[in-house]
């Protein structure tokens, strides 16, 4: 299966296979990583935007996986940010949630797309970056906002302290994985001043943690679903 996806190294493709809360769940993904960055360096002059960063599964993603899959998302409205291949998305879609995937690179989203179809469900998918965030916003206020590993980059952190409030409400949540990256803290710290409370649960892998977090005002209803 390789209609729609990138040419190159990125139409060699390998299946990895989870299963989540007893659902089993197949990604594709390229063979080679390093061999789609080459690619990409071949191009004339590519950006930094260029770089293949979906071209893999991340621990964070998997984690982030795990946690949300044995959650009841049947009807519930969610957003991924930085979608990637779609492990996440999917995840979200086969528990039942109505899911938007974006990342800011049109390969992800054509991974993301692609992998939906190879496990049977259907995600909306739109390339957007943070700083853009006009499709973000349209579909607001998201019961659930999702995010895997998305802080690698310190110019992230203010983008998303702005753009986070905008895209859930008091009764929303927002779920994010990390392992360990140095701007998690500061991240964190300002959703904390803005009047956010952060749940930390243990991620499978061990070294990534998930942080679930929800306004203030809503944290006292942690329980429900």
């Amino acid at each position: 299966m390789s209609g729609g996806l990138p040419p190159g190294a990125a139409s060699d493709l390998v299946e990895e296979t989870f299963v989540v809360a007893g659902r089993t769940v197949r990604v594709l993904r390229p063979r080679d990583a390093d061999a789609v960055l080459e690619d990409v360096l071949a191009e004339e002059d590519p950006g930094d935007d260029r770089l293949p960063f979906w071209a893999e599964l991340w621990p964070s993603g998997v984690a982030l996986a795990r946690a949300i899959g044995t959650r009841p998302l049947a009807g519930r409205r969610v957003l991924e940010l930085g979608c990637g291949l779609g492990l996440v998305a999917v995840t979200a879609a086969l528990a039942g949630a109505r899911v938007l995937a974006v990342d800011r690179s049109p390969e992800a989203t054509a991974f993301a797309a692609a992998n939906a179809a190879h496990n049977g469900v259907t995600l909306q998918v739109a390339v957007c970056a943070f700083e853009e965030p006009g499709p973000l916003l349209a579909g607001a206020p998201w019961d659930m906002v999702l995010a895997a590993d998305v802080l690698y980059e310190p110019r992230n952190v203010p983008v998303l302290l702005d753009l986070l409030p905008r895209l859930v409400d008091d009764g929303g949540e927002m779920w994010l994985a990390d392992p360990g990256r140095q701007m998690r803290d500061p991240f964190l710290d300002g959703l904390a001043e803005a009047g956010w409370r952060c749940q930390r649960l243990r991620g499978e892998p061990s070294t990534v943690a998930i942080h679930r977090l929800v306004r203030r005002a809503t944290a006292r209803g942690e329980g429900r679903g």
